[in-house]
């Protein structure tokens, strides 16, 4: 039957002849822990605080929590963490074995700070720096305030829920004669009796619980809130929609084949971060739970859109707060609250604690080609070569899983891939890279050394009888690394090392697939969720620590390619399953889609939603993985993800080829001019994510993060910023000929910026909808005024041959005729910037002076790299010419008028020097 079954689903993912089948998937009402939590009464919560337990401590307090209905005793610990932030743990007293805890979301030790205490008979507040938070006795509850307004409250529902560890109860005598209908009175919290409490059957799986109810859940309100946002990933609105009598939304890391858009079904990575934004401020919560998570959103008006519900909260009317409601199946309650006061010092908390996505190489940035699959050798070196032939830049191209000699990783397969390294050699001489996939799942046979080292060191994730679990994934049967194991890691980490894997060299990427991990004969495709791993913490059930599968992956390749490159080449990785922290590690993308114009435009909104919740480094297969986009599609999405972090062409096996040359020319050129147009911009996108690694911002963001006073801009999805400079609005509508563009402003009532189309200049001084009209090769993106944009308009076959070519400087000048800017340079590949290799320059235009200074003088980069050109638009009168000025030279520039802007051409001068250019009249 297992044979059957894999066999059956693996037809499913070649065919692509059907569409999701829900039936697969768990609902709520399906699954005994959601069922439970979602039916606790409102607003009667059994929890009080036992004041008498109360300790004190410089950065923390700890107190017992006692459920009334059972006496059972819990401890709550609320600390201060550095930045504006509270952390709240909960967890049994006396627990009968331990439970798990999330370490691995953190990207390091938690830094305390100093609280003060103060009590009173009903409440406790704990004060640090200008945030405290109020603990009522009775019922339990937390109140966050920011500068003495509230912004969020946990437990105001009275939805928290706690069930404890408890030895199973035997089976009841049956009735006697005459009592078959009589009900029996029971605790409130007993769920000892409730269907699915200490084994569940979902479709022909039967999930064995041993350990009985375990789940915990905790509702948190946003008073102050509009809008909110963010527990990624779902194929949804960036706006999290009210599930008053819909499901929740699930994070649950599924491998879900042609996913569903516009609802709350789980997809391959599960990130438990969620804000709350109004125009009186931010605040989020990060629930760090690795277990299958439920989360209900409570919106006051849930039977109409959101903007209604934004527009009624800024008028006023409707008093009841926004909220969610967070369940998770095990381990504790592990929250923290994010009181940033503004949508970006919010999204730094988070990122500050799980990491950020460091500096890629710059080629990671560039344009990558795929498809499942280039056949051998020969295709990848044509496909590489017709770039060339049709001068298409592109960096990277992509091999998935039948390059391997029958799906067995860390090999080739020696009649379509019998030369490797002379293919990976090439490609390196063209300046390109070639990016292999590596999955989790090992197939399980004897001719496999892989398969052999983990059944003889003990190496695979076992079943519940303490057995090797066998599942079916591409390979056939296949066994399962426990990846929570640090020696396992390791193992998988020395297959990178070139002594090991000979066939590959320091310019290989790596693409890590199906680690949710997916399993097609599993319960839901994935792993049964009484499995066992062998964590450091002790030995727990995969239920608990699910979603952290793929970001231990993640951490193992990471480690096995920093050590294969002897610690100084920056990985690249993309993997599709993640969880908090993982973009550490990695980038990822937006999964199996398809080609549909509507796919194109949830692409947006998803990345949107990873970027806030730390996942700046995201992306869509462009074109769609299933079926077959035609030329409108195909162009529009190369457009949207030219000005989207990870820029990847990709397709199913199924799909015909649609390598840019096999569409008649006008889609061709249309296809060139917007790889092109991102190769222009590269140092921008360089600047972006060196200036992410260094000061935790998004790279791409929602409109509110820099105009959170505007209410229109809380659920607009369809446009976004980079950082602060670029505002993009990609044409995602099938034979669209204008789009209306919404340019924000500072306030409900206030001014906007202004804004320059980076085509021609054109310059918008208004606030709201724009229409602006389209043609084929048309990409609505706008340069904020204000703002210097540097740029390379030298393209070449690949990125990494432009490393020395000049540089461009796009000058919008601002209402005040100013305008800042920052451009940044090191060798692209390696870890040297980090010793102080680099260059990091302020460039500022004030005052008619055009200048460039070091922002860190200690740091030294040899680059031959000059400005060859600068291009300032909004300039309210016509220089004569320009000065430039250096330590050593002065000389005189001609400056160019165009029809909207002025050019001043070869300053000549080194990014590495500080100059000025100065304007004459």
């Amino acid at each position: 039957m297992k044979f059957v079954a894999a066999i059956f689903c693996a037809v499913v993912l070649f065919t692509g002849i059907i569409t999701v089948d829900r039936n697969n998937f768990k609902t709520c009402e399906q699954s005994s822990f959601c069922r439970r939590c979602r039916k606790v009464e409102h607003n009667n919560s059994p929890f009080e605080l036992v004041p008498a337990t109360l300790n004190t401590y410089s950065d923390s307090i700890t107190a017992d929590l006692v459920n009334k209905n059972n006496g059972h005793l819990f401890v709550l610990k609320v600390e201060g963490v550095q930045g504006d932030v509270f952390r709240v743990t909960i967890d049994e007293k006396t627990p009968l074995r331990t439970r798990y805890r999330v370490t691995d979301a953190l990207k390091g030790p938690v830094k305390p700070d100093v609280i003060k205490v103060t009590e009173s008979k009903t409440e406790l507040t704990v004060t640090c720096g200008q945030n405290k938070a109020v603990i009522h006795a009775s019922p339990f509850k937390i109140d966050f305030y920011r500068n003495e307004v509230l912004f969020v409250s946990a437990n105001a529902k009275g939805l928290f829920k706690f069930e404890h560890y408890r030895t199973k109860p035997e089976k009841s005598e049956a009735p006697a004669e005459g009592e078959e209908n009589k009900e029996t009175e029971v605790p409130k919290d007993d769920v000892d009796n409730e269907p699915g409490a200490w084994e569940e059957d979902f479709k022909s799986h039967h999930d064995s619980k041993p350990n009985g109810p375990e789940a915990v859940a905790l509702d948190f309100t946003f008073p102050q809130a509009g809008v909110l946002f963010g527990i990624p990933e779902h194929a949804d609105s960036f706006a999290l929609k009210s599930t008053l009598g819909s499901e929740p939304y699930r994070l649950f890391n599924l491998d879900v084949f042609e996913f569903e858009l516009d609802n709350g079904m789980a997809l391959y990575g599960s990130v438990p971060v969620l804000y709350g934004h109004g125009t009186k401020g931010t605040a989020g919560v990060f629930w760090m739970n690795a277990a299958e998570t439920w989360v209900d959103i409570y919106n006051r008006n849930s039977q109409k859109n959101v903007l209604s519900s934004i527009v009624n909260m800024v008028a006023g009317s409707d008093n009841e707060p926004l909220a969610a409601h967070f369940m998770s199946e095990s381990g504790i309650v592990d929250a923290f609250i994010l009181l940033g006061e503004n949508p970006q010092n919010t999204f730094k908390q988070y990122t500050d604690l799980t990491g950020v996505a460091p500096l890629p190489q710059q080629a990671a940035l560039a344009f990558h080609q795929c498809r499942w699959n280039y056949n051998d050798e020969k295709d990848v070196m044509s496909v590489s070569e017709n770039f060339d032939v049709h001068d298409i830049p592109m960096d990277t191209i992509w091999l998935d899983i039948e390059y391997t000699d029958d799906k067995k990783y860390f090999t080739w397969d020696s009649r379509t891939f019998p030369h490797p390294l002379e293919m990976i050699g090439n490609l390196t001489a063209r300046g390109r890279h070639l990016t292999i996939i590596i999955d989790p799942h090992i197939k399980a046979t004897n001719s496999y050394y892989v398969h052999n080292d983990c059944v003889d060191r003990n190496y695979y994730t076992k079943n519940k009888d303490g057995n090797d679990y066998d599942g079916w994934c591409w390979p056939g049967a296949s066994s399962y690394p426990d990846l929570f194991n640090p020696v396992v890691r390791k193992y998988l980490a020395d297959q990178y090392l070139l002594e090991n894997f000979k066939t590959t060299t320091n310019d290989v990427f790596i693409w890590n697939d199906m680690n949710e991990p997916s399993v097609f004969n599993g319960p839901e495709v994935t792993m049964p969720k009484d499995n066992i791993h062998n964590t450091e913490m002790g030995t727990y059930e995969h239920r608990v620590v699910h979603n952290l599968y793929a970001h231990m992956q993640t951490m193992s390749t990471f480690d096995g390619l920093l050590r294969r490159g002897e610690n100084r080449y920056r990985p690249f990785i993309l993997t599709r399953g993640h969880f908090s922290g993982t973009q550490r590690y990695a980038a990822i993308w937006t999964g199996d889609n398809m080609a549909e114009w509507t796919h194109l435009q949830a692409s947006v909104k998803m990345c949107l939603t990873q970027a806030v919740s730390g996942f700046s480094f995201c992306g869509s297969d462009v074109g769609g993985f299933f079926k077959n986009p035609n030329a409108e599609l195909l162009e529009r999405w190369h457009q949207a993800g030219a000005f989207q972090p990870f820029f990847r062409a990709h397709a199913h096996i199924d799909t015909k080829r649609r390598e840019p040359w096999l569409f008649p020319e006008n889609t061709k050129l249309v296809i060139r001019d917007a790889i092109r147009k991102r190769y222009t911009y590269l140092p921008f996108w360089y600047v972006m994510f060196y200036e992410h690694e260094r000061f935790g911002y998004p790279v791409m963001r929602p409109l509110l993060s820099h105009y959170p006073h505007d209410p229109e801009t809380f659920a607009i999805d369809n446009q976004y910023l980079l950082a602060d400079r670029l505002l993009v609005h990609p044409v995602a509508q099938e034979g669209a000929t204008n789009v209306d563009v919404y340019f924000p402003r500072h306030s409900a009532t206030g001014d906007g910026d202004l804004w320059y189309d980076i085509d021609d200049y054109t310059m918008i001084d208004s606030v709201g909808y724009v229409t602006v009209p389209v043609n084929s090769y048309k990409i609505p993106v706008f340069q904020r005024g204000g703002t210097i944009m540097p740029k390379r308009e030298r393209v070449r076959r690949a990125s990494t041959l432009m490393k020395n070519d000049p540089y461009t400087l796009i000058v919008c000048l601002d209402r005040s005729q100013e305008a800042n800017g920052t451009l940044y340079a090191d060798d692209e590949q390696s870890y040297d910037y980090r010793v102080g290799k680099y260059v990091y320059a302020q460039i500022k235009f004030t005052k008619n002076v055009l200048s460039s200074k070091i922002i860190d003088p200690s740091a030294t980069f040899d680059t031959l790299a000059w400005i060859e050109r600068v291009v300032i638009a909004g300039l309210d009168k016509a220089p004569q010419s320009a000065t430039l000025k250096t330590s050593s030279k002065r000389i005189t520039l001609d400056v160019i008028k165009n029809e909207r802007s002025y050019t001043i051409r070869k300053p000549a001068v080194n990014i590495a020097e500080e100059w000025e250019i100065v304007l004459n009249y």
